[in-house]
């Protein structure tokens, strides 16, 4: 993916703590036209990211970064690099532990986003307590995942995982 902005794309205009994400986007060379509400899934995702968010390096190298999310053979692949773009290191991490919370997780938004057209308030609340949980389960695998590498915060480990879910989404 060229590095041109697009919809895929997002930049902080903010200055910030060293230990954070400033820019993410995520190479998906299908470009594949996802649902509206997978879509909204990732925009939030990656607003909410670039809000507010703690990524710090165990390698000592330092920020703030851009990452680019991209599957790999192994799996997802984070590209890390400066403000100016300059490589500092690349993460190569299984999808192997992820594909179940994955599957679930948007089994269940699903049944959420079918369930805010037309079903009770507390059916909503069930399934949306369903959705929190799954999701919960799948960001606290990635920390896991990525621990002696990356330290992340609960909520960043959250938006990275709608993010490695989006991108492992084949329309």
């Amino acid at each position: 993916m060229a590095d041109a902005p697009d919809k895929r794309d997002a930049t902080s205009g903010k200055s910030g703590a060293a230990e954070r994400i400033v820019h993410i986007s995520l190479d998906d060379p299908a470009l594949v036209a996802r649902n509206p509400d997978i879509e909204h899934e990732r925009r939030v995702a990656i607003f909410d990211l670039i809000e507010g968010n703690h990524f710090r390096l165990i390698s000592g190298k330092t920020g703030p970064f851009r990452v680019r999310l991209s599957l790999s053979e192994r799996g997802i692949q984070f590209d890390i690099s400066d403000t100016d773009n300059a490589p500092l290191e690349t993460i190569d991490i299984s999808m192997a532990p992820f594909r179940r919370h994955i599957r679930d997780y948007f089994m269940v938004c699903e049944s959420y986003y079918d369930a805010i057209r037309s079903a009770t308030p507390d059916k909503i609340e069930t399934i949306d307590q369903a959705r929190r949980v799954l999701h919960n389960e799948g960001a606290e695998t990635l920390r896991t995942r990525l621990a002696g590498q990356a330290d992340i915060d609960d909520d960043t480990a959250r938006r990275l995982f709608t993010l490695i879910s989006v991108l492992q989404m084949r329309g």
